[in-house]
């Protein structure tokens, strides 16, 4: 149900990243600005595949890269205000999407929504500590 609903808002997000490029600039809006090897950590991905998503972000203009003040082997990259932009338009759509459909919930469907999303915030608060 989770993988439905959040394939479900990447299609009403627009087309305008794939599913991977999005994900990584939301974490370096969340997170940023980190480097290619905390990206990938926080994404779950190898680095060459981290560092292949930010070229892409960054040919479009959606990132901006710095060297890294600690390791001059490395850079941060963080999100351009193209980016933000771009996070702002998409998250406007779905949360439109999601107003739209949750108004035609009753309000006892609602409550149990609310009920079930601090469950779903707590697991997943726990399964980061751990």
């Amino acid at each position: 149900m989770v993988a439905r609903t959040a394939r479900r808002l990447r299609q009403q997000a627009g087309g305008e990243l794939t599913p991977s490029q999005a994900a990584a600039l939301s974490t370096i809006d969340r997170h940023g600005p980190l480097t290619p090897s905390e990206l990938a950590d926080r994404e779950r991905v190898s680095r060459p595949t981290a560092t292949r998503v930010i070229a892409v972000l960054e040919e479009a203009g959606l990132v901006d890269r710095t060297p890294d003040p600690v390791d001059r082997r490395s850079y941060l990259v963080a999100v351009s205000a193209g980016g933000r932009e771009l996070l702002a338009r998409v998250r406007t759509r779905k949360d439109a999407y999601l107003s739209r459909r949750l108004r035609e919930l009753s309000p006892d469907e609602r409550a149990t929504l609310d009920r079930a999303a601090a469950i779903l915030e707590r697991v997943l608060e726990e399964g980061d500590a751990a």
